[in-house]
């Protein structure tokens, strides 16, 4: 019999199942792929190949090779300027700047939220708008199969574009200074992109909501943005601004005030991003908030090891985590 036949006979226990050949993948006939991994595929390919998409990665790539840039330029200063225990170069190709560009780090909690906006705004909405979510979910799938698959298609490209990002630098900086990352760089590296995936993963997940709260997609995204720039700039603004007005003048704060106004700071996503990534890209902080001299007096100073920065900020991405769970509140497609 020919091997290369398009269908053949599959005898078990005295039955004889056909067997369709899809190239090289034998395909029996009952079986079909799960309905949310078909709303996933679909998604992700429609995302790859969107202008908006190959736009965003454009202007998110070029920040990045300014950033990159920019680190290289200064690389040797900050190490000439760092302590002989605290030197970790290839972290210092994503946190240090001469002031013309920010670092990577930045760039990633700047536009790391446009980039979740923008995939997620018109998620449902324009499916509704276009009539194509009728006949989506007159198939027998469950509902949240839907919404959960856009989310998830969403995250995956967010991850992989991230991913790559962050190799680029380190196989840049590795062309460049021609050292090799150790593998505590390497890990840290690879934990700071997970976090940053999280935080993406928040914008995206919130701006999904407005998409199902609103029908046009106009008002989803503003609404996002707004509460972006919100958190952004004047929520840090607010913050510093009450406090000088329950403060009397010529007074400073004490250690519980100070602890008390930067748990309020930390209700904003990219505080919680921003104490992430300090700890975990500059191992030589050993702390996120202000210390008492009973606390500062016998400690060794010098770099934390991974683990310990991990437990530092362990907080902050449980707290990030739950934000994004908070966006999961689904309402009724109609």
């Amino acid at each position: 019999m020919n091997n290369n036949n398009s269908s053949g006979v599959n005898k078990k226990a005295g039955t004889s199942v056909p067997i369709r050949m899809f190239g090289r993948f034998k395909i029996r006939p009952g079986r079909t792929l799960n309905p949310f991994w078909v709303i996933v595929n679909k998604e992700i390919a429609d995302h790859i190949t969107s202008w908006r998409f190959l736009i965003l990665v454009l202007i998110i790539g070029l920040t990045c090779l300014g950033s990159m840039y920019t680190a290289l330029s200064n690389i040797r200063e900050a190490i000439a300027g760092s302590k002989t225990d605290d030197i970790f170069l290839f972290l210092k190709l994503y946190t240090i700047s001469d002031g013309t560009l920010p670092p990577y780090f930045v760039f990633m909690a700047f536009l790391g939220p446009l980039l979740g906006i923008s995939l997620g705004f018109d998620a449902i909405n324009s499916e509704q708008n276009r009539g194509t979510i009728n006949r989506i979910l007159a198939q027998p799938i469950p509902r949240d199969f839907f919404i959960n698959a856009k989310f998830t298609a969403a995250l995956i490209v967010i991850g992989i574009m991230l991913f790559v990002l962050s190799f680029m630098v380190m196989g840049i900086g590795l062309l460049s200074i021609g050292i090799p990352p150790t593998p505590e760089e390497f890990l840290r590296v690879i934990i700071f992109t997970i976090v940053g995936t999280l935080y993406v993963g928040f914008w995206l997940n919130l701006s999904i909501l407005f998409s199902i709260w609103f029908q046009q997609p106009a008002t989803s995204a503003l609404t996002s943005i707004a509460i972006w720039i919100f958190f952004s700039i004047f929520y840090t603004m607010l913050i510093d601004v009450v406090f000088k007005v329950i403060v009397p003048a010529g007074k400073s704060l004490n250690i519980a005030g100070e602890n008390f106004k930067l748990g309020l700071l930390r209700f904003a996503p990219n505080q919680l991003f921003s104490d992430i990534t300090t700890s975990i890209l500059m191992p030589s902080v050993r702390s996120l908030g202000p210390l008492t001299m009973q606390q500062v007096q016998g400690a060794i100073p010098g770099p934390l090891p991974v683990g310990q920065s991990l437990m530092l900020v362990w907080p902050q991405i449980v707290g990030l985590a739950a934000l994004t769970t908070l966006c999961f509140m689904r309402r009724e497609i109609n």
